[in-house]
């Protein structure tokens, strides 16, 4: 009888370190389960995660309770062994399952750019269906000049430099010039203008460009050349045309540099450029505009440039 109960004290006292065994097994397991999702998410060694879930905070006992078996300790990092394997592997499944999407995203667009490239290349060369594309610096000059010489306070090569001479390109008006009334006052180049500026303003760009383009070429001494040289890049700036736009601009300024709205076009060439995304050659025209017209411009016009200067960071 004494054998019988000392076998069964045995076969007691081994069941927990058994069941303490077989727990070490499952969580030497998870452990190394664990590390190897770690090593997957963060391939360069990055920092342990934290399991989101978390076994509950076993109470507090009081004084003189037992404590709690190695069995519940083990059984309790099992549980938050096997939650934390649990969110890591469903974060992993929806990284993927984004990334598959932006695959599949960025493949539909390289697919529908290259399908817009491919028909743009068919066209003739020097042709697009933007006049934006067009180069800043301007063809070589026409052989007839005309316009006062450049004053003397301008600094050599400062501007011209950088965007080159030469006359704006012609172009061929397409816009019905149909109940604009053209004025008779019996001054030719004032008329001219004059109904030059009422297609600008009743939008009919493409008609106004060419009727500009007449008085400058018919009356180059006229005070109103200046303003009709303006005048034809503000109308190719408001047709979305900045590259002409900034063609016209820079002759006035070349051109008739003593002319009243030659200012004016330094201004509105600096616009142009910044519609063209080349925020450095607009600060440049706007600092060669304060350096050469500073005492002729108004507060008005020093404070647009300094919102400009601003807006495209100049230094």
């Amino acid at each position: 009888m004494r054998k019988l109960l000392f076998a069964v004290l045995l076969v007691g006292s081994a069941t927990p370190a058994l069941a303490q065994s077989g727990l070490d097994g499952r969580v030497g397991k998870l452990e190394s389960e664990m590390r190897a999702v770690q090593r997957k998410v963060f391939p360069g060694g990055a920092a342990y995660v934290e399991p989101q879930v978390r076994a509950p905070d076993a109470p507090r006992e009081e004084i003189g309770a037992p404590s709690s078996s190695a069995v519940d300790d083990l059984t309790q990092r099992v549980s938050s062994l096997e939650a934390q394997i649990a969110s890591i592997t469903g974060q992993i499944e929806q990284t993927q399952y984004r990334m598959r999407q932006l695959e599949d995203q960025f493949a539909a667009y390289k697919k529908a750019t290259d399908a817009r490239l491919a028909s743009g290349a068919s066209a003739p060369a020097g042709v697009s269906g933007d006049d934006d594309a067009g180069p800043v610096v301007p063809p070589p000059p026409r052989a007839a000049g005309s316009g006062a010489s450049r004053p003397a306070t301008r600094p050599a090569g400062s501007l011209e430099g950088q965007l080159g001479g030469g006359g704006a390109p012609t172009a061929t008006a397409s816009a019905s010039t149909g109940g604009i009334e053209k004025p008779s006052t019996g001054q030719p180049d004032e008329d001219e203008y004059i109904y030059g500026y009422r297609l600008w303003a009743a939008k009919r760009y493409p008609a106004a460009a060419e009727q500009l383009k007449k008085v400058v070429a018919a009356y180059p001494k006229s005070r109103r050349a200046s303003y009709a040289q303006n005048l034809l890049g503000r109308s190719y700036l408001d047709d979305g045309k900045p590259s002409l736009a900034s063609i016209a601009f820079y002759d006035n300024y070349k051109k008739m540099p003593d002319g009243e709205r030659a200012p004016e076009s330094l201004y509105y060439l600096g616009q142009a450029l910044t519609k063209l995304n080349k925020p450095a050659d607009a600060c440049k025209v706007y600092g060669e505009l304060i350096d050469v017209y500073g005492d002729r411009i108004g507060q008005g016009m020093k404070d647009d440039v300094a919102r400009a200067r601003t807006s495209n960071k100049c230094k």
